[in-house]
């Protein structure tokens, strides 16, 4: 399991760091595309961070369930 956190938190910060650097772009340029392409990471961010959690729940979930039938 810990290599799937490792895994979520690198995938979370791939998409975060781009967020942040094009709001960045656009807070300074103004440009329209930045905003988008940002608005489009963080969207994707969200994603990846309800998917790592729902794995998370629902994998303890089966453990569980598990452990109880055996």
């Amino acid at each position: 399991m810990s290599f799937f956190y490792g895994f979520m938190l690198f995938v979370m910060a791939a998409t975060l760091l781009p967020s942040v650097f094009y709001l960045g772009l656009y807070l300074v340029t103004g440009a329209d595309e930045a905003l988008e392409r940002a608005a489009k990471m963080w969207n994707f961010l969200r994603a990846f961070t309800l998917l790592g959690f729902n794995i998370t729940v629902w994998g303890n979930v089966i453990v569980g369930a598990w452990q109880l039938m055996h």
